[in-house]
Parts: C-alpha cells; structure tokens; sequence
C-alpha cells in the first residue's frame, strides 16, 4: 500500500508543471475574458469597473448575431469538407503497409514546415486573375467566372480546408489505426462485403477520430482571422475579425471579450460532444 501511495505522490507531483501551464495560460485568460465581458468600456478604451450585462445584450443584436452564424457556416462547411477529403486519405494510411505509414503520416505533415501566413498568400497568388491557375486555363478558354472566387467566401472556406485538413487526417488515422485488423477477416469469413464491413464495423469505431478532427477544423475556424482577411477582403467578415477589431482599433475590450466568450462557449460544448461520442464508442469497442 505504501508503494502505491508512493507511485500516486509522484505522479501528482509530475502532474504539477503542466497543471500549473494550464491554469496560468489557458484556465486565468478564460476567467480574465469572462470578468471583462462584463464590464464597461473605458471613455478612451481600456476598461472601466462597473458590472453590465449590455455587452451580451450587444453581441445578441441581429448585426453581431448574423455575423456569428455566418462564421459558423463558413467554419461548418470547412470542416465537412476537410473530413469528406481527409477520412479517405487517413483511412488509406491506415490500410497501407506499416512500412509505408509513417512516410504519409509525413507528407501529411509537411505543409506545417511553413508558417501559416506563408501558406495563405500562397493561395492569393494561385487564385488571382494573373495567377499560376489563371496563367495555365486562360490559353484553353476554362478561366473565367469558374475560378474567380477570391474575396469569396469560397475562397475563405478553401484555405481553411487546406491549413486545417491535415488535423482531420491525423485524428482519423489514430482512430482507425487502433481497431484490430482481424476484425475484417472475421467479417469476411462470415460472408460480409468490404463495404458493409466498412460501413457497419469500421466507420461507427472510428466516429471518435472523425469528431475530434471535426472539432479541431470547426474551433479553429469559426475563430480564424487570418484567412478571411486575406483570401476574403473586405468581402467576408468572420467573428474573428470583429473581435480583433475590437480589441485593436475600437479598444472595446469588454464588447471583445463577449464575443470571444461566445467562442469559448461553442468550443467548450463541441468538446463535451466530442468526449461523449469517444465514451460511447469505447462502450462499444468493449462490449
């Protein structure tokens, strides 16, 4: 008993340096957030100590609200693409020769070699009317309308599908990776087709894969700035360009913090969805 009492001791012991980094840099800006979301805003910016609720109230009026939803649906349609793409590539991967895996595991992982930033004007340059893609159509009479979606939020929806896809593919493969291979002799020595196989075995046990992928393109999305300001323009405004607004040039903090409040919200609700899907399916893989 005492050495069990030991071993407990030292991994809570262990435990404290990355407890500690999760409170100081993840747990007190959350709590910050929420305690400015309900204060007023300073008559020269900054924040000025008095309780409100018109912050919320502000962030519910019909201008922020349709911003909001359409934040959700550019962050919803990138994420059903990226795991449309992304679940035929990671399940690829894992039905390759083990040898082979970890040479596609890194492709996979090479466009994060460059910075994000980078990634994103690379798409400005492809996509323009005097771009690489525009160059090469042009001559064969298909570049037109067909292809000009810069400043869209087609445009918007493509570079988040691209700089997020590779966390799908990632979380889909973990996941399939762990279901134990005799499964598919099992069932085809019990007469089942590949497809059903696939469709009534593999697919529901690696539901948790594809709703963490799902989770991570979907938050990473719905709080992304950068792409929608640069492959969308003035033409697409996301929640994540308001709230930067607000705290950089209108210095409403305690309006920004709402807004971002709201976000951690949605996160925090696709996480507890995420985990209960994980659980069940975990139910499932034992029973």
């Amino acid at each position: 008993m005492s050495v069990l009492h030991a071993d407990r001791r030292l991994s809570a012991w262990l435990l404290l340096p990355a407890l500690g980094w999760l409170v100081l840099f993840l747990l007190l800006p959350c709590l910050l957030v929420l305690v400015y979301s309900f204060l007023e805003r300073g008559a020269y910016g900054g924040i000025d100590y008095v309780f409100t609720w018109d912050n919320y109230h502000r962030a519910l009026d019909p201008l922020y609200l349709e911003i909001l939803l359409r934040s959700a649906k550019i962050a919803g349609l990138a994420t059903l693409y990226a795991v449309l793409i992304g679940y035929p590539a990671a399940y690829a991967i894992a039905r390759a020769p083990r040898q082979r895996q970890a040479v596609y595991l890194f492709l996979v992982m090479l466009p994060f070699w460059s910075n994000y930033l980078i990634r994103t004007y690379a798409w400005i340059v492809l996509l323009n009317r005097k771009g690489l893609i525009a160059g090469l159509l042009e001559p064969m009479g298909l570049y037109g309308d067909l292809l000009n979606i810069l400043y869209t939020e087609s445009a918007v929806i493509l570079g988040l599908v691209y700089n997020y896809i590779p966390f799908v593919i990632l979380a889909i493969f973990a996941s399939l990776s762990r279901i134990n291979g005799e499964l598919w002799e099992a069932s085809s020595d019990l007469g089942a087709s590949g497809w059903t196989t696939f469709r009534r075995i593999i697919l529901p046990l690696s539901v948790p894969g594809v709703a963490a992928g799902a989770v991570f393109v979907f938050v990473l999305s719905i709080g992304n700035f950068i792409t929608a300001d640069l492959l969308g323009g003035k033409q697409v405004l996301m929640v994540g360009n308001l709230i930067y607004a607000q705290f950089l040039t209108a210095r409403d903090w305690p309006f920004g913090s709402a807004l971002s409040f709201f976000l951690i919200a949605i996160m925090l609700l696709l996480l507890f969805i995420q985990a209960m899907l994980a659980r069940r399916a975990q139910g499932a893989r034992h029973a």
